[in-house]
C-alpha cells in the first residue's frame, strides 16, 4: 500500500514550518480581501430592492431586464462591441509587427524605443488623456469613434508588444532562415513559420488589449463625444449619478465575462507550457 509523502523534509525546523503555514495563511486571507469586494455584488445584481443594501428584501431579475431594455444602457453596449473589437486588432497588428521588427534588428537606441512602445502602461491614465485630447482636438478626431479606437488602440498595443516579444524569444531562427533559403518570400515565412510560433503570445495580447479596451473609462471620458458612451463610462455616470441596482447587474455580466478571459488566457499558457515540453 502506498503512503503519501510527508508534507515536510526530516531537516526542516519547527520556525520554518510556522512560517509555511503562516505566508499561505496570509496570501488566503490577501485573496479573500481582494475577491471579496467583487463577490458582494453580485447578490445584489438579484435584489428586487431600489437600492444596494444587506440584508436584500426579495430577489428578482428586474434590474436585468432594465438593463435589457434601456436604451443608454444598449447604446454603450453597442459602442462597446464596436470600440473594442476594432482597437483590438488595431492593437494586434501593429503591436506584432513592431515586435518581430525589433525581435529582428540590433541598433542603438533599441531600449529606448521599446520604453516608449511601452510607456501608455505605466504612464498615467489622466495624463494619457488630456494629452490625446488635445492632439485630436487639432487634427479634428476628438468626439469621435476614430478617435476613440485610436485612443484605445493605443493603449492595447504595448501588451500585444511585450507578449509577443517574450515569445519570440523562443522562436528557432534557423527555420525563418531555412525558410527563405527554400526560396519563400518574406511575407509567406512570417505567415507559416513565424505566426504559428508566436501565436499564443499574440492572442494573450489581443486579449488584454481587448480587456483593457473594453474596460477604460478615463481616457473615453476625455476623447468621446455623447454618442460614443461606452459601458464603462455609463457605468460611471450612473454611479455619480444615480447608484441603481442595474449597475450591479452590469456590473455581474462583466465578472463573468472577464473571468471567462482569464480562463481562456490561462488554457493558453497551459498550452504553450506544453508545447514548448514537446
Amino acid at each position: 500500500m502506498k503512503t503519501s509523502p510527508p508534507l515536510f523534509p526530516p531537516y526542516v525546523s519547527l520556525f520554518e514550518r510556522i512560517w509555511f503555514f503562516f505566508l499561505r495563511g496570509f496570501n488566503v486571507l490577501t485573496l479573500i480581501f481582494l475577491v471579496l469586494p467583487i463577490l458582494v455584488i453580485i447578490p445584489l445584481s438579484f435584489s428586487d430592492s431600489t437600492f444596494l443594501s444587506y440584508p436584500m428584501p426579495g430577489y428578482s431579475l428586474r434590474w436585468y431586464e432594465n438593463l435589457l431594455q434601456s436604451e443608454a444602457w444598449r447604446l454603450a453596449a453597442k459602442n462597446s462591441f464596436i470600440v473594442a473589437p476594432l482597437a483590438t486588432l488595431i492593437a494586434t497588428v501593429l503591436g506584432t509587427l513592431a515586435a518581430v521588427g525589433l525581435n529582428k534588428a540590433n541598433f542603438p537606441g533599441k531600449g529606448l524605443l521599446m520604453a516608449i512602445l511601452i510607456s501608455p502602461m505605466v504612464v498615467p491614465a489622466v495624463v494619457v488623456g488630456v494629452g490625446v485630447y488635445i492632439f485630436f482636438s487639432e487634427i479634428g478626431l476628438a468626439d469621435s469613434y476614430t478617435g476613440l479606437i485610436l485612443a484605445h488602440a493605443a493603449l492595447g498595443a504595448p501588451f500585444v508588444v511585450t507578449t509577443v516579444s517574450a515569445t519570440l524569444q523562443g522562436l528557432n531562427h534557423n527555420l525563418v532562415r531555412a525558410s527563405q533559403s527554400l526560396g519563400a518570400s518574406p511575407l509567406t515565412t512570417f505567415f507559416r513559420v513565424t505566426l504559428p510560433v508566436i501565436a499564443p503570445g499574440l492572442i494573450s495580447g489581443a486579449l488584454f488589449a481587448f480587456a483593457t479596451s473594453f474596460d477604460e473609462v478615463v481616457i473615453t471620458l476625455f476623447v468621446a463625444g455623447p454618442n460614443q458612451t461606452t459601458l464603462p463610462r455609463q457605468m460611471f455616470t450612473g454611479i455619480r449619478e444615480n447608484i441603481s441596482p442595474t449597475i450591479a447587474a452590469l456590473a455581474t455580466i462583466l465578472i463573468v465575462f472577464s473571468t471567462c478571459l482569464l480562463l481562456v488566457l490561462e488554457w493558453l499558457r497551459g498550452r504553450n507550457k506544453a508545447a514548448a515540453k514537446i
